[in-house]
């Protein structure tokens, strides 16, 4: 059976954030078909990932945007995602959420950069939640970072003086 990977992104982002997914989505391997929407802005996120998922019976969606440096935006933001969560709910279908706010880079050099990685890398776990599970098992406690150098896991000696 060929199974679907929904990818949703917005006009207000930056990056052309979709087509990183679709790329990373066909290097990772085959056996889906990816269906692509976009939306104004992140707001608009959550209900075109449900109509992903309920109109076009897609088995995981990955939703990019790229929310402003304003303290507007970071309501924003927090309101997509609680909508993106409300609808996993809904759904019972995995939505990845992939967030790069504008004021997570010096430069607009570097912000394209993190949105590429962070892409890539969420467009990866997607893959893998659907197709192979198993091997996100085997990432478990190792401080994986989508976008950023991962922080690896914590070393022996913090480790030693955890007290249960």
């Amino acid at each position: 059976m060929l199974r679907r990977i929904g990818v949703v992104d917005t006009t207000f982002s930056r990056v052309n954030m979709g087509s990183i997914a679709e790329m990373e989505l066909r290097e990772c391997g085959s056996g889906f078909r990816t269906l692509r929407r976009t939306v104004p802005g992140v707001k608009d996120l959550p209900v075109a990932c449900k109509k992903l998922i309920e109109e076009d019976s897609c088995d995981i969606v990955i939703a990019c945007g790229m929310p402003g440096k304003e303290a507007i935006d970071k309501v924003c933001a927090h309101e997509a995602s609680q909508g993106i969560i409300q609808a996993q709910l809904m759904t019972n279908i995995h939505i990845v959420e992939v967030f790069v706010h504008m004021d997570e880079a010096d430069n607009e050099r570097e912000l394209k950069k993190l949105a590429e990685n962070r892409t890539r890398e969420h467009a990866r776990n997607a893959y893998l939640l659907l197709f192979k599970p198993e091997m996100l098992i085997r990432q478990a406690g190792t401080g994986q970072r989508q976008g950023f150098p991962d922080a690896g896991p914590v070393g022996e000696d913090e480790r030693s003086t955890i007290v249960h």
